[in-house]
């Protein structure tokens, strides 16, 4: 790779990850050889395109890479997420089984937040007049009981054409077991509205449980023609600038799929960014040989945590999106739209660099979840920002460098946030502004706090048990304080840690998941029908995956079967043994349901207690050469010259302390016991006292407490 200032143009070829964040927007360059060129640029809210262009651009102009070839480029983005929160989706209608018009309202009896007799509903995402009922009845056999009068359809997508709708959703009652009403209806929408985007719920989701299968199929109607725009446009600009690799988006998964898979179920890529960082998470904790890591990545906008336990993530069969903040929770729920698709087991809390500090009615500080994010940002970026900050915060204590930040390519006034901290924060509380200041810090880490135990100890797990990999912009300046509070003992930082959630969509591959409904108590049916059932999907997926690329032997399949305990309502995801399943393999899925019961709910039934199959799932995954992280994660330069001391805080206990400040990793040459910042381009590292850091032989920052 050709260092800044070569005057010699680059012809080799390379791989290119973009990931959207809610304040910046980060890309990654990675040639063959393992070089990695990074850049860090403000998310363009108005056009996410444009960023990406722009930092692409950069790159391109700043190393001299205009031979460049760009083999492929991985794409995380938070189109489809910011549509929901900000409900700037299509105006879109519903078309269901009479009777049924008010799912969407009726969801179900679970509530994000006990004992708050305040917490609304969020408004359905197609307003009531907008669903539109045809008289038709399958029953959950799949047998029809009543058939669909075409005409009956066809007054109802004109009802709806009357109303300008932008997309249509249909989701016809059990048509998991029998969709071919609901094909019916499309056929009708192809005739007489062939210039509006829709979807059926058995193409979405092909399984039982009306609200959820609705939810999630209007949710995907909702987000069409705002994903399908957005990808149309960047492929275009892209072309532009002479970018026409193959694009290739993350699902919240943490698989990559097509864009046009995209476009046609954009319900897979609204947690799309913070997959990439668990991705990006497993693929270190596999380098350096350590199994069981929590994921924690804070950027300017939420952070996120995550579980990976011997060597890999976990999934989650449904969540909740929009209306807050998502929070995971075994027992309770999310407050927003519910989405039953296979994401990331994560959770998430409006904490990050650009989240506001704010004083409640009771005089309490707050942080979040709302955020300045890019424009303004934080007040100390001088674009306008009026409100205090976690970044303002951080400033004030000396944590973050009072003059700039990403490498000197932001400027910051440390002065604009000494004085909005006083104003708004220490002066009503009567406290001083540096208590206010490690205030906000201590209340921010707190937040942070619960998401990873609910990602670890509410789901019977003992965080002191993990190694933290922390990562963000934001996620290594918080790592240790997080972590003392937690008991964990070790902290690893990986390299260009402001951007490896973009590294790590370099580490993912495709993906395709399928399911179906086939409800049996596993011990009563005869394995050949799941078999049989198994094969169809893998049919499916061998299929999708021919079409993407993918030669048979480049080819891998993994089943897994959601289940639970006959009666119960929500079900739990396990693994299937490869091969064929018969009567040999009903007692080792019973068993290894019984173990994921006992370890997510502290208990088991007993033997005799009959076992119910719900859903068979089916992955399938494309290979390809090992995609394991860059070897070599920074640009070629000469280490700079240790800057010396910066006067930080560190709580009342140690108070403020002459820091030593590093401008680069490399400049750890042994142990250095805290404390110590680490000043990087893309984020900055706070090791407190009583905290030791040293680099290991991967070149992460490793923060033993």
């Amino acid at each position: 790779m050709n260092a800044v200032g070569d005057e010699k143009p680059s012809t080799d070829v390379y791989r290119v990850g973009v990931d959207i964040g809610g304040t910046f927007t980060d890309i990654v360059f990675v040639s063959p050889d393992g070089a990695v060129i990074t850049r860090k640029v403000s998310s363009t809210a108005d056009d996410y395109a444009r960023a990406i262009i722009d930092g692409i651009g950069q790159v391109i102009t700043s190393h001299v890479l205009e031979g460049i070839s760009i083999g492929e480029v991985m794409h995380g983005t938070t189109v489809a997420s910011n549509a929901i929160l900000e409900m700037t989706g299509a105006r879109t209608g519903l078309i269901t089984t009479r009777g049924f018009r008010d799912v969407l309202e009726l969801r179900t009896l679970r509530m994000p937040r006990l004992y708050d007799l305040a917490w609304e509903k969020p408004p359905p995402l197609v307003e009531r007049y907008l669903r539109m009922e045809v008289d038709e009845r399958i029953d959950a056999n799949g047998n029809i009981q009543r058939e669909v009068d075409s005409a009956d359809i066809g007054r109802a997508v004109e009802r709806l054409l009357a109303e300008g709708v932008e997309a249509i959703a249909v989701c016809l009652l059990n048509s998991f077991a029998n969709p071919v009403h609901e094909q019916m209806v499309l056929e009708v929408l192809k005739t007489k509205a062939p210039h509006i985007p829709c979807c059926i719920s058995f193409d979405v989701l092909p399984e039982m449980k009306e609200y959820e299968r609705t939810s999630t199929t209007v949710i995907n109607a909702y987000l069409l023609p705002v994903v399908s725009n957005y990808l149309a446009s960047l492929v275009q600009k892209l072309a532009e600038i002479g970018v026409n690799a193959p694009l290739l988006l993350m699902q919240s998964n943490g698989g990559l799929t097509t864009v046009e898979q995209a476009r046609r179920l954009p319900c897979h890529i609204i947690e799309s960014g913070p997959a990439a960082g668990v991705v990006g998470a497993q693929a270190l904790s596999q380098a350096s040989g350590i199994d069981d890591v929590v994921s924690f990545d804070m950027g300017g906008t939420t952070a996120k945590a995550s579980l990976i336990e011997k060597g890999m993530y976990s999934r989650a069969v449904e969540y909740s999106v929009g209306a807050g903040i998502m929070v995971g929770s075994r027992l309770l729920t999310g407050a927003g739209y519910r989405l039953k698709v296979p994401a990331i087991d994560l959770a998430e809390v409006g904490a990050g660099g650009g989240s506001i500090v704010w004083l409640d009615a009771g005089g309490a500080m707050q942080i979040g979840p709302r955020s300045a994010g890019a424009s303004p940002g934080p007040v100390c970026y001088g674009l306008g920002g009026s409100e205090p900050t976690v970044t303002d915060a951080n400033v004030v204590l000396g944590y973050l460098n009072p003059d700039y930040l990403v490498g000197g390519e932001l400027k910051i006034d440390s002065e604009l946030s000494h004085s909005v901290l006083s104003h708004v924060v220490a002066t009503p509380l009567g406290i001083d502004l540096v208590e206010a200041a490690h205030g906000a810090h201590e209340i921010a880490a707190a937040n942070m706090i619960r998401a990873v135990k609910a990602v670890s100890s509410e789901r019977g797990r003992d965080p002191r048990s993990y190694a933290m990999v922390a990562f963000g912009g934001n996620g290594p300046l918080f790592a240790a304080t997080m972590a003392k509070v937690l008991g964990m003992k070790r902290i690893l930082v990986p390299p260009s840690p402001g951007v490896f959630s973009a590294l790590g969509l370099l580490s993912a591959a495709v993906e395709h998941h399928y399911s179906r409904t086939l409800r049996r108590v596993v011990r009563l049916t005869d394995p050949l029908e799941f078999e049989t059932q198994w094969q169809v999907l893998e049919t499916e997926a061998r299929a999708q995956l021919a079409a993407d690329g993918f030669t048979p032997d480049k080819t891998a399949l993994y089943r897994s079967a959601n289940m639970h305990y006959q009666g119960q309502i929500y079900e739990l995801s396990v693994p299937v043994e490869a091969g064929p399943f018969n009567a040999a393999s009903v007692p080792v899925l019973e068993e290894a349901f019984a173990s994921e019961h006992e370890r997510t709910y502290g208990h088991r039934a007993g033997p005799d207690e009959p076992v119910e199959l719900v859903n068979l799932e089916l992955v399938g995954r494309g290979l390809t050469e090992d995609r394991g992280l860059p070897v070599d994660q920074g640009d070629s330069c000469v280490v700079p010259e240790n800057t010396g001391l910066r006067r930080a805080y560190f709580g009342r206990a140690d108070g403020w302390i002459d820091t030593p400040v590093l401008k680069d990793r490399r400049q750890l040459s042994g142990a250095h016991d805290g404390p110590l910042i680490i000043e990087e381009y893309d984020a900055t590292c706070v090791v407190p006292p009583g905290v030791c850091a040293a680099l290991d032989d991967q070149g992460n920052i490793l923060l033993t407490l």
